[in-house]
Parts: structure tokens; C-alpha cells; sequence
């Protein structure tokens, strides 16, 4: 029997450093319609949610999501742990797909291989990188994170430090002793017991910035789709070797830090308490 497989792409309006980030025009269409139609082309994907905040800073996603008959959920805008669960469940998912609203570029062949690796082996959670002090190879923005529905439910009941909540599945994954099984897989054991593995790139791209997290980086996103006028569906790879013919083009955002994983909203506090979810 097949696991239903469910992609929840996250995103709000109400980016602390740039808002409405997730309906700026890239090529004619708004980000997230970019991201969605991507990730819709991953095969093993059954089905693709956005799942966004109830406060009214969001309606308008909201209202052009229902334009486009783009699936959405809503939830709490500060616990997107509880946001992601109460999508999973709602949508009856066996593995849970992370993806975020601010990467145009994401690949649906690198979603496959991550929930491929999850399928075939005994692990709780496969993605393609994780934060320091991990290393990644995988060019920011090009993140996959997928989890089974077992995992994600179980850091939905414990997980109780802000940035367990806000970032969904550190969870899962933090104190992981990873070991290299193959050049492009490490796995191991969590604190907590999860099975965990990382992907990684065929070389080392980890320093590549691909998301968009501010005005340059959506400049230099907006290069990237404009040297493929009338296609939407380049691969990743397509990607480095134009970046690699232009290494100016990485100039533009290439000063931008990356969040960590301990960095959350400060407008958060206090609002991501397991406590207040709801079964």
C-alpha cells in the first residue's frame, strides 16, 4: 500500500524582513505560485497544501489562493508546528513534506529523493540539510524536510521550546550523531530516539543563497527565471550551471546572513506553547 504523501508549503505575509515577500512577482507570477506548481511536479507527492496564518494580515493570501484553486489550511501564525499538524492530520497524511513559501526554485526531483529515502529505509525523518553544525551541501533554498505523520504528531505533544514550534522539526532532529553511510548519505540517532538522515549535494554548494529572504535576494531570483523566459520547469542543476557561467549574479545577495535555527519572531513570544493546540 502506498503512503499518501502530503507537501505543506508554509509562508505568511507578515515576513519580518520582507513582508509580502510571498506574492512578489518572479517572470509575471507571484512566488508562491511558483513554489506550488513546483513542488505539485514531484512524483511521489500525492497532494500540495499552503498552509498560512488565520490573522487577517494573511486574507490575502488567503483570497488568491482561492483564485487560483491553490489548497490552503490556516493556523496559529507563531506555533507552525501546530499549524503543520493539524494540516497533516486534516489531510490524512502518512509522510509529511516540509517546504517553505520563499523558495522559487525548490526542485521536485530533490523532493522525490528525500521521500524516496524515507520510504525505503527505516528512518523518522530524511531531508537535505540541516543547520550548523551539521554541514550543508545543498544550495540554501533548495530545502526538504519530510517526516513520517508518526514523528511529526509526537513533536506536536512534546516539543515545547519556541523554536521547536516556530521551525516545525529541529525536534526531530537536534543532537543527531550522523555517520556517513555512502558519499551522499548520513544518518544516525536523535537524543530522542528518531532515525534521522541528510542528503547531500554531489558537491559542495552550501554557500550558494537561493531563497528569498530579502530585496536582493529576490532580485537575484528574478534573474535566475528571467534567463529561462517561458519556462518554469529548469532543474536545480539548470540553475548551477547558469550561476556558474554568471558567478556575478551570486554577488547580488551573496552578503545576506542565513537565519539560524534559534533565531524566531520576536513577536512570538509567549504565543507558541503546545497548550495551545488542539487535538
Amino acid at each position: 500500500m502506498t503512503e499518501r504523501v502530503v507537501a505543506i508549503i508554509q509562508g505568511r505575509m507578515s515576513s519580518s524582513r520582507l513582508p509580502g515577500k510571498i506574492l512578489a512577482e518572479i517572470a509575471g507570477r507571484p512566488m508562491l505560485e511558483h513554489v506550488y506548481v513546483r513542488v505539485r511536479r514531484a512524483r511521489r507527492v500525492h497532494q500540495v497544501l499552503f498552509a498560512t496564518s488565520d490573522t487577517p494580515e494573511d486574507d490575502v493570501a488567503v483570497a488568491f489562493c482561492r483564485q487560483r484553486n491553490i489548497p490552503f489550511v490556516r493556523g496559529s501564525l507563531y506555533d507552525v508546528l501546530d499549524r503543520y499538524y493539524q494540516a497533516a492530520r486534516q489531510s490524512a497524511a502518512q509522510i509529511v513534506v516540509r517546504i517553505t513559501a520563499d523558495c522559487p526554485l525548490i526542485d521536485p526531483q530533490l523532493i522525490d529523493e528525500v521521500v524516496a529515502e524515507l520510504q525505503r529505509s527505516e528512518y523518522d525523518f530524511v531531508c537535505n540539510r540541516l543547520p550548523p553544525p551539521w554541514h550543508r551541501t545543498y544550495p540554501i533554498g533548495l530545502d526538504v524536510e519530510a517526516c513520517t505523520f508518526a514523528a511529526l504528531e509526537r513533536a506536536w505533544k512534546e516539543a515545547d521550546q519556541p523554536h521547536q514550534r516556530e521551525h516545525v522539526m529541529p525536534y526531530l532532529y537536534e543532537g543527531s550523531i550522523l555517520e556517513a553511510r555512502s558519499p551522499r548519505l548520513e544518518s544516525g540517532l536523535s537524543p530522542r530516539g528518531f532515525r534521522v538522515a541528510l542528503l547531500h549535494a554531489p558537491a559542495d554548494y552550501g554557500h550558494y543563497r537561493w531563497t528569498v529572504d530579502t530585496t536582493e535576494d529576490l532580485e537575484f531570483v528574478r534573474r535566475i527565471f528571467a534567463a529561462f523566459p517561458g519556462r518554469d520547469d529548469f532543474s536545480w542543476e539548470e540553475v548551477l550551471s547558469l550561476v556558474h557561467r554568471y558567478p556575478q549574479w551570486m554577488a547580488i545577495n551573496a552578503h545576506v546572513s542565513h537565519k539560524t535555527l534559534y533565531d524566531v519572531d520576536a513577536r512570538s513570544k509567549g504565543k507558541t506553547s503546545p497548550k495551545n493546540s488542539s487535538p
